[in-house]
């Protein structure tokens, strides 16, 4: 494919019709450059396993949590659809009103597609076939808004400009093609579907709740605006003004898809336009909601062996809150995690189920055998051995397997306790005065990944309001323990299980006589401050006064309150069992990503460094190794505010403009002119003065510099450290 040409001109190469299939691709991106590549392949597979799974079990998991808003969109639709026969709605709405839902969808502006998607899906299955979901971005003006609406329903070309006088005229082809822009156009349109859909279709089928549904009404026209906000208010007003005439001929109904809040409708459209719609208010599910649920599935659990470290999740974390509010985009860090640890750790092949990890360990090269022996975690648990066994572990292969089988076992079954010990924790701490270890599960999961969580004040804090629990309260909060504990199948949750039941029934058999024992202890503890009624002198009531804290002091505890100790002191225990930091466990390098700074690279996006490395270095952006320089300094062949960038670093808060036009002429004269004693070195001439102005607005707007009023002659600089 060569593009020698005596003319200048445009060359197209069409894709050669044998394309490699898209695993291939990533399977070849992947091993290139990938460490071990013995194990490469293996660990892809893994790696591609992994995230099937995690993304099915996401999808499973975000439709279930969109079905509330779902079930009762489609209820109001099906309500819309049946307005003339359902006398309910019927007089709630008058017959030039438009029905529309306003959805409220929250800031988290990359996760809308996904929702409207489902929503379409859903409705197109069980209410309507005619749904059209438009963007902003497509409907500038009103013609184009109705010519996207009128394509997306009737999937076909529509044509704006067959109303122009001076249009060409069209062959059939051509008007067999395009459609006329108007609602006249759609109205004929859906009568005809209509009564295709009523005679009945051979060859489709149907389901019986939608054909009884469609033999009695019309099925209506869904218009969904994904981002309202972004809409010219004067294009909606207009497109409903329209729609309100056709609502006779067309059951219309529109879905507002609101990211701020509910008076944006009364903001953008004024009551002319407003009162022609009949507006009820839909609330999706929080963001942080949806995010807590999906880090409960896929991160808190022992189904995925995949982990995060503490730092990792906090970058992560971070970026939803300060950031987008995205769970799209958390489950696209994670997945950027996933492959980064199958992609730099030779190790990630033990990064799998117990079964497949244990045949793996059988079957590994003496290169990781040697990246085993040489792991943090492995070195600590060879110190705690004689030293007959740390000579075995450092020379015999056989003898390391055998002990990294036993390893792993120990790893799978820390992390099979963990996350229900954990979730038992929150339990019982989340609904504490001040949430002394967060509100939320993944606040204390960042406190049991940074420290040993018994040792922090948090968790002293949290005990001591735990020992002031009334009867109920803690009875209530053992027993959703208990029904956390029977989901999980693990010896030492059983017995825990066990145990935790076996306290629950002493609760229950607490009865009368503790109310005894009580009252009595009170009249021993009140004979005392009978005393105090006598006249007495100061003697006396000191010994009255000593006789009461000591009395007070060997006060027995009541059966409730031994019991509540006792079931304080078994929390405790499990936590202090299980709750240990994964760095203590040997051999979590395989399961766990510690690179935040490689997650934070890729996702939190850097623009200004970015800038100021390309205005630096544009050899490397234009791949002109002439512009290349040694010393670190900038050729006078380089782009013009490449040149005005450099030279404005060596000036300080105030650069005089002239001063800067000077140098910068004496800098490029040096690439223009043919000697430097010549007549046009160093001149300003009127070319230059435009290049220069030209790269002074580009800096300006970069945000580089910005005009003062201090010195009209000057500019201030806004960026340091960039030298």
């Amino acid at each position: 494919m060569s593009t020698t040409s005596v003319s200048k001109g445009c060359f197209v190469f069409k894709p050669s019709a044998k394309r490699k299939k898209q695993d291939l691709d990533l399977e070849s991106h992947f091993i290139r450059g990938c460490e071990d590549a013995e194990s490469s392949e293996i660990r892809f597979k893994l790696f591609q396993d992994l995230w099937n799974d995690i993304k099915n079990d996401t999808e499973v998991l975000q439709n279930d949590l969109n079905r509330r808003i779902s079930d009762s969109l489609l209820e109001f639709t099906r309500k819309c659809s049946s307005t003339r026969h359902h006398s309910d709605w019927a007089s709630r709405m008058r017959a030039s009103e438009i029905p529309t839902a306003a959805l409220l969808l929250g800031v988290n502006m990359p996760d809308h597609d996904m929702t409207v998607q489902s929503l379409s899906d859903l409705l197109r299955q069980s209410v309507t076939p005619h749904v059209a979901a438009v963007q902003a971005k497509e409907c500038g003006a009103l013609k184009h808004l109705m010519k996207t609406v009128l394509e997306r329903f009737m999937d076909t070309e529509v044509d704006v400009d067959d109303e122009d006088e001076g249009a060409p005229e069209q062959t059939s082809t051509q008007l067999h093609k395009s459609t006329r822009c108007s609602l006249g156009t759609l109205c004929d349109w859906y009568i005809s579907k209509t009564k295709e859909s009523n005679s009945g279709t051979p060859g489709k089928k149907r389901s019986s709740a939608v054909v009884h549904e469609h033999q009695h009404q019309q099925p209506p026209l869904v218009i969904i605006f994904k981002d309202f906000e972004a809409f010219n208010p004067k294009v909606l007003q207009d497109f409903i003004l329209i729609c309100s005439r056709y609502i006779e001929h067309l059951p219309l109904m529109f879905i507002f898809g609101i990211a701020t809040s509910p008076s944006t409708v009364q903001h953008m459209l004024p009551h002319s336009v407003s009162s022609l719609l009949c507006i009820e208010l839909f609330q999706s599910l929080s963001c942080r909601e949806h995010l807590a649920t999906v880090i409960d599935k896929l991160i808190l659990s022992h189904k995925f062996p995949f982990k995060l470290s503490k730092k990792v999740a906090q970058v992560l974390t971070n970026i939803f809150l300060y950031h987008d509010f995205s769970v799209k985009n958390f489950i696209k860090g994670l997945q950027l995690a996933l492959l980064e640890h199958f992609n730099s750790q030779p190790l990630s092949v033990l990064c799998c189920t117990k079964e497949a990890a244990l045949l793996n360990v059988m079957q590994l090269s003496p290169g990781n055998l040697k990246r085993i022996r040489q792991l943090p975690s492995f070195k600590r648990y060879m110190e705690k051995q004689e030293k007959q066994e740390q000579v075995n572990l450092m020379t015999d292969d056989t003898h390391l397997k055998e002990v990294c089988h036993k390893l792993i076992k120990d790893l799978h079954k820390y992390h099979k306790a963990y996350y229900p010990i954990l979730r038992c924790l929150h339990t019982l701490t989340s609904s504490l005065p001040r949430y002394p270890l967060g509100k939320q599960i993944m606040e204390l999961y960042l406190i049991c990944l940074e420290n040993i969580v018994w040792e922090s004040e948090e968790y002293q804090s949290a005990m001591s309001l735990l020992k002031m629990l009334a009867k109920d309260e803690l009875i209530l909060l053992l027993q959703k323990c208990a029904e956390i504990l029977k989901s999980v199948k693990s010896k030492s949750v059983k017995k825990a299980l066990v145990q935790l039941e076996e306290l629950l029934a002493k609760f229950k058999q607490l009865d009368s006589a503790a109310a005894e024992i009580v009252s009595s202890e009170d009249e021993n503890i009140t004979s005392p401050v009978k005393n105090l009624q006598k006249k007495t002198n100061l003697f006396q009531l000191q010994k009255t006064l000593l006789e009461m804290n000591e009395s007070r002091r060997s006060k027995k505890l009541s059966p409730f309150e031994t019991l509540r100790k006792e079931s304080l002191e078994f929390i405790d225990g499990l936590v202090k069992s299980h709750l240990s930091q994964p760095e203590s466990q040997t051999l979590h390098e395989v399961c766990y990503y510690s690179s935040s700074a490689t997650v934070r690279h890729h996702l939190n996006a850097t623009p200004r460094t970015s800038i100021q490395e390309a205005l630096r270095n544009p050899h490397y952006y234009l791949q002109n190794e002439t512009l290349k320089t040694e010393d670190g300094t900038l050729s006078n062949a380089a782009p013009d505010i490449c040149i005005a960038y450099k030279l404005h670093l060596e000036c300080g808060r105030l650069i005089n403009l002239y001063d800067w036009l000077e140098s910068y002429a004496t800098v490029v004269s040096g690439a223009e002119a043919d000697r430097p004693d010549s007549e046009a070195s160093g001149k300003v001439d009127e070319v230059r003065h435009a290049r220069f102005i030209r790269a002074v607005s580009e800096l300006e707007f970069l945000g580089f510099i910005k005009s003062t009023k201090k010195k009209t002659d000057h500019v201030a600089r806004l960026t340091w450290g960039g030298c």
